[in-house]
């Protein structure tokens, strides 16, 4: 036995060697040298082995990348050294400005001038050459535990080949092939896609199991050393590039599109010239970072409050492309509202292939002039949602044609009409059948929507297909499923019947709140179904309520109540709320508030947070008596800014509103 132990153990360190040499080549170098089943062979004949001998257990095996058990939560973590983020600049010349403001105190001075990794800010610390743990930035002083999730990151060396002892930071992001394939898969399960890899990458490091963290393929690049030295002698580096070079010694990706750069043409140029990269590098980039070289020169200038003075972002603006209109199909919302949309050639836009965009409605189509067939220009408004900007009416050749919007509804048939108060882009046209298919199926899957009733597993395709199979006609009928009927169903089985079933079994206890949320009333959002269930505390009140009961409530306008009381008055409606109740589903508010700290305060979020979305933002809020509003007013009490803020930062400062960021919020609610 002896002897075999002895083998095993020899061969086990090799497999070791070529599991960690072989993943590397895979998932960091993209230059695989062997066939996909030889590297499974390998890794499964490792784990027979690890498994035969747990005496044998080495941190820093391959196989150890994905281990721990899945979280219920992230622990906090005070970071050693503060994660401070960069200042903007928006133009060349608020880069010169910076340029010319180092200049007057270090005239000479070397920048390294890189790519702004459009990913999330991480820390890694290594305790005598072996990670020990990884922490996001959060708001620079304290940020989340996610080292069982980094250690999934292939490109991230569990252990270094000498003993050191030293944090450095990186940028995890996702690289635009994982992306698509992500994506890919969650079509192909009936899943939506993910918004763009910025968002994928940060909700994949914040999974709470690390298997789905592992499944999403996600990568880093080390793009600073926060402390510790990266040579066994202990030596100070001198300078940044110095450091990097070391550290890819080391075995850390580092990015390889940095250039050292002295003189200001040099440096403007760069920038340029990374910004018409943008489109060719295999992962995203908002910017071009622009930081002093020479370590003893960023000491000198020092830290501002929150950024360094040694160091800028250089924001690039949205892409804008430009592509053909091939046609304009219509898509009938909830509520039955007919929405033109886009069908374009396809074009790349900020990491992502686009192929549809919204025209929101007629008037903002003949307002701009947009024809079928025309050249029009393209962008993703907050880098998200695909838009058009207008048309280049200078390349039409005749064969353009005006959009006409449809007399009747393209699913039911039924006339359409227009409705003058369908917002401020301007009229909406409806479909006046309520039964039509359209919006019962969309009506269905915003009411099992997470932010609604929260339904898990009931995505758009199984609501068709429930609707297909004359399984529902609303949303009471869900409560009336049966498991073993939906296992039944194409594709489901007795394991997904069981989740859905128990699902909507647990979604009767949502609450007032979420149930008015969830019965899709027109103009009646999240913070207006808040605002109700609040004042009236039962449906029964709601029902009974006037239009002067509602208008009497703060931000409630005479449509919006006009929109609730008339709802209310159609048999049908109630008739769904009758078989609500009756089903078992909650008719009265669940008290959720922690305390009273944010009582009589309204704020309004803009922007994207960068630790959480804006749901759960407003759910902090509300949690501690606040209200949350999607307009800036004389009654807004904060404004909650986060990246690409747009109109509502010019009209807080026009009114003298206070803004906030994230970080600030969180101390507000006590959890910093």
């Amino acid at each position: 036995m002896a002897g075999d132990r002895t083998g095993d153990a020899a061969e086990l360190r090799e497999l070791r060697r070529l599991v960690a040499y072989h993943a590397k080549k895979y998932y960091v170098d993209d230059a695989p040298e062997i066939p996909d089943f030889e590297y499974d062979r390998l890794y499964r004949r490792l784990l027979e082995l690890e498994e035969a001998h747990p005496e044998l257990y080495d941190p820093s095996s391959p196989t150890s990348r994905v281990g721990g058990a899945p979280l219920s939560r992230f622990a906090k973590v005070t970071h050693a050294h503060v994660m401070n983020s960069l200042s903007d600049v928006f133009s060349y010349e608020e880069l010169d400005a910076f340029l010319d403001r180092t200049d007057s105190l270090l005239p000479g001075a070397a920048f390294s001038v890189e790519p702004k990794i459009d990913g999330l800010s991480c820390a890694l610390v290594y305790e005598n050459g072996v990670l020990v743990s990884a922490a996001t930035r959060g708001d620079g002083f304290t940020g989340e535990d996610v080292t069982q999730n980094v250690r999934t990151i292939f490109s991230v060396p569990l252990v270094l080949p000498e003993p050191l002892t030293l944090t450095v930071r990186g940028e995890v992001y996702m690289s635009r092939e994982v992306f698509e394939s992500v994506n890919e898969k969650r079509a192909a399960e009936g899943k939506s896609p993910l918004a763009n890899p910025r968002n994928a990458a940060a909700g994949s490091l914040r999974q709470l199991d690390p298997r789905v963290t592992a499944g999403r393929r996600l990568s880093i690049f080390i793009f600073n050393l926060q402390s510790g030295s990266p040579w066994a002698d202990g030596r100070e580096p001198v300078s940044h590039t110095e450091t990097l070079d070391r550290l890819e010694e080391l075995g850390f990706p580092v990015i390889a599109e940095r250039r050292l750069i002295a003189d200001r043409a040099g440096i403007d140029a760069r920038v340029k010239e990374l910004g018409g990269m943008r489109d060719t590098l295999p992962y995203d980039i908002d910017g071009a970072v622009v930081k002093l070289d020479s370590l003893a020169a960023r000491r000198r200038l020092g830290e501002g409050t929150n950024t360094p003075r040694w160091a800028v972002a250089f924001k690039y603006p949205p892409e804008v492309r430009t592509t053909k209109l091939l046609d304009v199909q219509i898509q009938v919302g909830r509520t039955g509202v007919l929405t033109p949309v886009a069908v374009l050639e396809p074009v790349r836009l900020a990491g992502t292939a686009v192929s549809r965009a919204t025209l929101h409605n007629l008037d903002f189509i003949t307002g701009r002039g947009i024809m079928i067939g025309d050249t029009v220009s393209v962008r993703k408004a907050g880098e998200i949602i695909p838009e058009i900007l207008g048309a280049d009416a200078g390349r039409r050749d005749g064969t353009e044609r005006p959009f006409v919007m449809p007399e009747r509804c393209p699913v039911c048939g039924e006339p359409v009409v227009r409705d003058e108060t369908g917002g401020s882009d301007g009229a909406a046209y409806r479909c006046v059948n309520s039964e039509c298919p359209a919006q019962t199926a969309r009506a269905v899957a915003h009411f099992a929507s997470k932010d609604a009733m929260n339904i898990e597993g009931l995505g758009p395709k199984l609501t068709n297909l429930l609707l297909d199979e004359a399984l529902i006609k609303d949303p009471a009928d869900l409560y009336s499923l049966d498991a073993a009927r939906l296992a039944a169903l194409d594709r489901m089985g007795e394991l997904s019947a069981s989740n859905l079933t128990a699902s909507i079994d647990r979604s009767r206890s949502a609450g007032l709140e979420r149930l008015i949320y969830a019965l899709g009333i027109r103009n009646v959002g999240q913070s207006a179904a808040a605002a109700l269930a609040g004042a009236f505390g039962t449906m029964d009140a709601v029902m009974a309520a006037g239009t002067g009961d509602i208008v009497a409530l703060d931000d409630f306008g005479e449509t919006t109540a006009a929109c609730v009381v008339g709802y209310f008055a159609d048999d049908r409606h109630r008739d769904l709320v009758a078989r609500l109740a009756a089903a078992g589903v909650l008719m009265e508010a669940v008290g959720k508030k922690i305390d009273d700290r944010f009582a009589g305060l309204t704020f309004v979020l803009t922007g994207t947070l960068p630790t959480m979305t804006r749901s759960r933002a407003e759910e902090l809020i509300k949690e501690r008596g606040g209200k949350c509003s999607g307009s800036v007013s004389k009654k807004t009490s904060y404004v909650v800014a986060g990246a690409d803020a747009g109109s509502k930062l010019a009209r807080a400062a026009e009114l003298g509103i206070k803004v906030i960021d994230e970080s600030a919020l969180l101390g507000m609610c006590g959890l910093s």
